[in-house]
């Protein structure tokens, strides 16, 4: 029986950045310039990592589409990681969460991002945004 394998590698073209800003409905300016990382399972593209506003040595913002969620393996999550802290050196990373959106607060909680406060009627549709972020130092995937 053939296993199913999860890849996460660096995307030089703009696929993944498509990808995650189609699935997000956003403007894939939005986040240009940034480090893509795409996530797939047997040849298909199952989620994306962007990493924007990168400072390296002190932070960067991610953004997460996903439309399966096996894409977060341990594997996947300790490289993703080990890119924004290790080998970037940030001291920090940070995400933005729509604060309707169960789902995505539910895994950037158990990823173990920390909400930091609330971006009143951030979001283009006017809905109000989470700010969430996690230092080195709280990173259990180090």
């Amino acid at each position: 029986m053939k296993s199913d394998r999860v890849f996460c590698k660096p995307d030089e073209t703009k696929q993944t950045l498509l990808y995650v800003a189609d699935g997000l409905g956003d403007n894939p300016n939005d986040y240009w310039p940034c480090l893509a990382l795409n996530i797939s399972l047997n040849g298909k593209t199952i989620a994306g990592v962007l990493l924007n506003d990168l400072r390296p040595g002190r932070d960067v913002w991610m953004t997460i589409y996903s439309s399966d969620k096996r894409w977060a393996t341990k594997s996947v999550i300790k490289y993703v990681f080990g890119i924004v802290f290790n080998l970037m050196k940030c001291k920090r990373a940070s995400v933005f969460v729509t604060v309707d959106n169960f789902q995505s607060l539910k895994m950037c909680e158990r990823l173990g991002f920390k909400k930091e406060g609330c971006l009143r009627q951030f979001r283009d549709d006017g809905k109000d945004c989470f700010v969430m972020g996690m230092l080195k130092q709280e990173c259990k995937w180090l």
